[in-house]
């Protein structure tokens, strides 16, 4: 292995949507690299043929990304140490190889053992109470009437039956294993691809992959790598294994608690920048303070000798805090093209008229610090983009107002707002305040009313600067829309 040299991977299994613990690992992995001025490698891990999902591998991709994760060498990018795709490699013998190695020093052997009998010894295992493993039934035979017995061999690891492996780990100090603990587990199936365990150590040494950051669901693993590795003559990487991530109850994270892929965070309006932040935060941190982090900021400053051995909790609401302020943050420029980028990955359904630049220019001000997601965008101002406003008429009447005064505060406000000049927020504030007190009513109620008559919605962008951008003949044309339906609604009830 070349020294001095950094070099990380992130390997998924293109087996559905990326998860966030998935990606916060490859997010670790990124990090590291870049703050060692290393080199970052994806590679598919595909060798679980019967598990692919078609399009999983550019969505793995397309997550990272929008993240802005970007790679040295991978599936689409090539590489000195390429093919990035192990069934790729495969179809090259490279694993073949090393079994073949394995076999002629001993430390493999052809396993013919059926499905029934494996089964059975399983049940057998349980129903004593022992840990589930295989037996090594095989281990002892002749490979020559191993082959005789079955079509359908396997190759399996000799793990040491007696010892102990010792393995330093950057996170988690130095962690021992009884070999005698842990079966002999397959390396080679009987469709001639390589489970995981064989092709991941083949291929980080290929790749002279330097430190190999994963998932702490992984650390069982570790003894059979470490074995693997001695066993095949190669060193090991330096091993850092990174904590779960659970839900607020404590429990692993999954989809009944919510999103927990990428994309549906994507979906629910989250900024890549806040998404970032967000899960490095998640097992990492620089002090008890600092939150919020550009991407300048962490690699200058992540180190694996910070991630915590406990496990970190998603915090949904923290999320949505950490994006209402990167919104809050956004300038003018940024915040219009990720709405209309999120409008176009995500249509909006309430939208009639595509979004203008000019009109989200005007609104947004009113908007930016309202929203904490750029979902919540949408459904607050699809009064401006939409042929027509719909409401229930009963909306139109407020609390402690009835048909006949509602009906004339409309047609009052209607011959205000027409005199109004100029059509300024202002002026039709301080004109329509003197008509509620005219009225006898409170504010609230007038503006109440003209809201539900002019944006559809009881909860819109500051009302009068709304109609400002609406413009005069718009906010009366809905005004006099809103009588119409309220005498309608007066003549049926």
């Amino acid at each position: 292995m070349k020294k001095n040299n950094t070099r990380t991977r992130f390997a998924p299994s293109p087996t559905g949507e990326p998860h966030v613990g998935n990606i916060r690992t490859a997010i670790f992995a990124w990090l590291f690299a870049k703050a060692n001025n290393g080199s970052f490698i994806i590679r598919i891990e595909d060798t679980d043929q019967a598990r692919i999902v078609e399009g999983a591998i550019d969505s793995i991709l397309e997550s990272l990304s929008w993240l802005g994760i970007t790679w040295d060498e991978g599936p689409d990018k090539g590489g000195e140490y390429g093919p990035y795709t192990q069934s790729e490699r495969q179809k090259l013998g490279i694993y073949e190889q090393a079994v073949e190695k394995l076999l002629k020093a001993e430390k493999a052997y052809y396993c013919s053992c059926s499905s029934e009998r494996l089964d059975q010894l399983r049940k057998s295992q349980s129903k004593s109470g022992k840990p589930p493993g295989y037996d090594g039934h095989c281990r002892n035979k002749d490979s020559t009437q191993v082959l005789d017995e079955s079509s359908k061999q396997v190759v399996r690891f000799a793990m040491p039956k007696s010892g102990i492996t010792k393995v330093s780990d950057t996170i988690r100090g130095n962690i021992e294993f009884e070999n005698g603990l842990i079966d002999d587990f397959v390396i080679l199936k009987s469709d001639g691809f390589p489970t995981y365990h064989l092709a991941n150590v083949v291929d980080d040494h290929a790749m002279e992959i330097s430190h190999v950051i994963r998932a702490e669901e992984w650390l069982p693993s570790l003894p059979r790598h470490i074995n693997l590795y001695n066993a095949l003559e190669l060193d090991p990487p330096i091993f850092a294994h990174v904590p779960i991530i659970l839900a607020s109850d404590r429990s692993k994270l999954s989809k009944r608690h919510g999103a927990t892929s990428i994309k549906e965070f994507r979906s629910n309006g989250y900024l890549p920048s806040a998404m970032l932040n967000f899960l490095c935060l998640l097992g990492w941190s620089l002090d008890d303070k600092t939150e919020i982090f550009t991407e300048k900021e962490l690699i200058k400053h992540f180190s694996i000798e910070r991630v915590s051995k406990s496990s970190a909790v998603f915090d949904n609401q923290k999320l949505e805090w950490m994006n209402g302020h990167y919104i809050r943050e956004s300038d003018q420029s940024s915040l219009i093209d990720n709405l209309l980028k999120y409008w176009t990955d995500f249509p909006v359904e309430t939208f009639d008229i595509e979004p203008s630049t000019s009109k989200l220019t005007a609104v947004l001000p009113l908007i930016q610090d309202r929203i904490k997601t750029l979902q919540e965008a949408g459904p607050m101002i699809n009064f401006l983009f939409c042929d027509a406003i719909s409401y229930d008429t009963q909306l139109l009447i407020q609390k402690k107002m009835d048909f006949k005064l509602t009906l004339d505060a409309l047609n009052e406000a209607l011959s205000v707002i027409k005199e109004t000049d100029p059509f300024t927020a202002c002026n039709l504030e301080d004109s329509l305040r003197l008509l509620a007190d005219r009225l006898s009513i409170k504010p609230g109620q007038l503006f109440g009313t003209l809201r539900i008559a002019t944006t559809g919605q009881r909860v819109s962008p500051p009302l009068f600067e709304s109609l400002e951008i609406v413009g005069k003949d718009t906010t009366i044309e809905s005004i006099n829309l809103a009588v119409k339906k309220l005498n309608t609604y007066g003549d049926q009830n």
